[in-house]
């Protein structure tokens, strides 16, 4: 009887390890959102799955969810910096359009900024370097990342910055 309840618990626990490694695509998802959603990168989620192709992606498919690296779990646990954000202009670029610059961390983290105020945050990608020239500004944000958090009047505002993911 103990074997047979033993057998039955590992069974359980055993599935929903399984369960838990795995995530059933829903309409609207794409790699990115996905992998977003699960503290990981496109790159893994890629690895994880190599017959899946970014634009390829079907409602109800199976996509295996890796484990998160030790840098990006430390860093998200861990990473909280707090200053002031500020933007810069530019031509829209649709490439360029939730980005933002930071001066110590990996270029292709991804950040949660919020702003201390309102309570506004938006997720944006690390793909520069800045801002120099005052040290309690800790991020420089693209103008459409700003105006997502209602700054583009005043200019400068105090933020936090959560690191959700490291490349």
């Amino acid at each position: 009887m103990k074997a047979r309840a033993l057998a039955l618990a590992a069974l359980l626990l055993g599935s929903s390890a399984w369960a838990a490694g795995t995530y059933r695509v829903r309409a609207g998802d794409s790699l990115w959102t996905v992998a977003r959603a699960h503290g990981t990168t496109v790159t893994a989620l890629q690895r994880a799955n190599p017959s899946v192709r970014a634009r390829a992606l079907r409602v109800g498919q199976r996509l295996h969810l890796p484990g998160r690296t030790s840098a990006a779990r430390g860093a998200t646990s861990a990473a909280l910096q707090r200053g002031h954000a500020v933007y810069y202009g530019g031509r829209p670029n649709r490439h360029t359009r939730m980005t933002a610059a930071h001066r110590t961390l990996p270029l292709g983290s991804w950040v949660r900024v919020t702003q201390v105020g309102s309570g506004r945050s938006v997720d944006v990608l690390i793909n520069d370097r800045g801002p120099f020239g005052h040290p309690a500004r800790v991020i420089d944000l693209s103008r459409s990342a700003a105006a997502s958090l209602g700054m583009l009047s005043r200019g400068i505002v105090p933020v936090t910055v959560r690191v959700l993911s490291t490349p």
